[in-house]
């Protein structure tokens, strides 16, 4: 920190508007909660007593905690691995936890999604690997900016490590152990210009995205020894990646860093403001705070991140 300025990393949760991006999630509800027979927003006490001057308003939300800026935990995706030895491969996640023991969720799906009844009660729960965990740590230490669009613009742009390792060293950008590696790719911007209607045909062929299926990449990724991934677009990797020849992973950099490595993910952060004005400074580095929220077994989460530089 040199200057003492903020900046805000998060889009507001209602971005990117309608379900163009991932059609399993929507956008937040915002509804008051009751006071007797009415609803508590705007409300006056007088009703209950008239010598009573206050007037409340107390809201719920209906939240799907990864449809805008957001945190993967752990339990966001593991794979297919034979952890028993036995030859048959078995769902787990990071460090073994198994899927139905440590990560559990429902069979019957009237117990998913949801419901429209407020009351309904949690079906599903990471009790290992849950992003509470996250918030637990507080999530605070170096942010390191990599500016993908100062050098491929809006255009659609799938970066492997040789792009990478050509931008880091243009930039001279250098990650270091336990850094938090922040990907500005202006897909933030392009979110916000179309005004909560994303258009699908925009949204699938614009700005950079990280090449899941490199090795290199995957390799470059474990010896840089960085302790979170975060982009501005959809999933950190490009979606759909590459055809696949044989069997493997829908999400390569996925199974990669939460599976494999132990690595967090941040997907849909707000960084055009802060990569320009580092970029301006001809700087890079920044302390940033970005806890998720404290959700005991949720995998994942909003977040509100804050850089300061």
């Amino acid at each position: 920190m040199r200057e003492g300025l903020s900046f805000c990393l998060s889009l507001p949760l209602d971005y990117p508007g309608g379900n163009v991006l991932n059609p399993r999630r929507h956008p937040p509800v915002l509804r008051p909660t009751t006071r007797g027979k009415r609803p508590n927003m705007n409300y006056r006490l007088a009703l209950d007593d008239p010598d009573l001057t206050d007037v409340v308003s107390d809201d719920l939300t209906i939240l799907h905690l990864q449809y805008s800026t957001q945190w993967d935990s752990l339990a966001h995706v593991g794979s297919l691995f034979d952890a028993d030895g036995d030859g048959i491969p078995e769902p787990v996640y990071y460090n073994g936890f198994r899927a139905g023991e440590h990560v559990i969720g429902p069979e019957d799906l009237a117990d998913a999604g949801g419901t429209g009844r407020l009351e309904a009660k949690s079906t599903s729960q990471a009790r290992a690997l849950g992003v509470e965990n996250m918030a637990e740590k507080c999530v605070q230490g170096r942010g390191v900016m990599i500016d993908l669009h100062a050098h491929v613009g809006r255009e659609r742009a799938v970066i492997g490590y040789t792009e990478l390792a050509r931008i880091l060293e243009r930039d001279r950008v250098e990650v270091e152990v336990g850094d938090m590696v922040l990907l500005h790719t202006g897909f933030d911007e392009v979110l916000l210009e179309m005004g909560k209607a994303p258009d699908a045909e925009i949204v699938r062929n614009s700005c950079a995205a990280l090449d899941g299926r490199d090795p290199r990449l995957l390799d470059w990724i474990t010896s840089s020894g960085l302790a979170a991934l975060i982009a501005d677009n959809y999933a950190v990797e490009a979606f759909p990646p590459a055809r696949l020849a044989g069997r493997g992973p829908a999400l390569p950099l996925h199974e990669h860093c939460l599976f494999k490595l132990g690595v967090n993910l941040g997907e849909l952060w707000y960084l055009s403001p802060l990569a320009r004005w580092l970029r301006e400074r001809k700087r890079y580095r920044f302390l940033l705070t970005a806890p998720p929220l404290r959700l005991p077994g949720a995998v994942g989460s909003p977040a509100t991140p804050v850089a300061t530089a």
